[in-house]
């Protein structure tokens, strides 16, 4: 974990305790190649340390073929699904459509092969979701009113990648409804995948949680806080500081206390307000942790 991590499951777990919630811990480890039960060992230790204890535990991602498996036959039932041979190189061309985040916007180039089209493909393929003409809004417990017309600002999207594996998306919404999410709180670069998920609950006929998109911690230079910063790992943190300190300092630089000063997520859990807490990115500097 890094500083951005733990700055999301602050909130996240404050939200929850303040309410009379419970934190349900999912491992989201969908892709093998990135997964390793190493890295699900440190996660849950950082967790502890902080103070971040969880109330249950969600199965794993990896576990979790079938039910995925049942969501996409649903949507193809439905004749929502395509498969889509388009290469990285294809979908990267200078002439794709991108949003105003610089994501593309997939021109729907599969979306009308014929069936002896599709089978003369060798390659493997992708299943995407056929997006609707349709604006979803919704309000955002921190950043507002939403709005997103689905076709023209997302395109048709992916619900299972060319290896088999279920999508983000899909497997998001399918692990949230299975849990009883009522509250979802992460960072706000996936602002813009709320209302995909949405329109996902819906056509799968599942309840949608509420959602709340948290500030980034941003680099001095106006990137996104990453592991590059080597000195913000919770690891390196760790040699420095008490856990205590940790979230002193990420509840004030967020609104929530007026000073930086020591304090655990149980002391704060009984003054959370979701008012209380600055909407916009917050820049930190590893100098100011070493």
């Amino acid at each position: 974990m890094h500083l951005g991590n733990v700055f999301t499951a602050l909130l996240a777990w404050l939200s929850a305790k303040s309410t009379g919630g419970e934190v349900v811990l999912r491992i989201e480890d969908l892709d093998p190649a990135r997964s390793r039960q190493a890295y699900t060992d440190a996660l849950m230790d950082d967790l502890l340390w902080l103070g971040l204890r969880w109330d249950s535990r969600a199965e794993d991602q990896s576990r979790r073929e079938e039910a995925y498996r049942a969501a996409l036959d649903a949507l193809d039932r439905r004749g929502l699904l395509y498969p889509c041979y388009c290469t990285r190189d294809q979908l990267h061309a200078a002439s794709a459509p991108h949003a105003s985040d610089g994501r593309i916007i997939y021109a729907g180039t599969c979306r009308s092969l014929t069936d002896a089209q599709r089978a003369a493909m060798d390659r493997p393929c992708c299943l995407r979701v056929m997006a609707p003409d349709r604006t979803i809004a919704f309000r955002d417990g921190l950043q507002g009113p939403q709005r997103m017309n689905l076709a023209r600002e997302w395109g048709d999207f992916i619900v299972r990648r060319s290896d088999g594996v279920a999508a983000y998306q899909l497997a998001v919404v399918v692990d949230d409804a299975a849990s009883d999410i009522t509250e979802v709180v992460r960072g706000r670069d996936l602002l813009s995948s709320t209302p995909v998920q949405l329109w996902l609950y819906e056509a799968l006929g599942l309840k949608a949680p509420s959602f709340c998109h948290v500030p980034m911690l941003m680099s001095p230079e106006g990137r996104r806080l990453s592991k590059r910063e080597r000195a913000l790992e919770i690891g390196e943190i760790r040699k420095r500081h008490s856990p205590e300190a940790v979230v002193g300092d990420l509840a004030w630089r967020c609104g929530l206390i007026d000073r930086p000063e020591a304090v655990s997520p149980r002391e704060l859990a009984s003054e959370f307000d979701w008012n209380r807490v600055r909407p916009g990115d917050i820049v930190i500097d590893e100098r100011d942790w070493l």
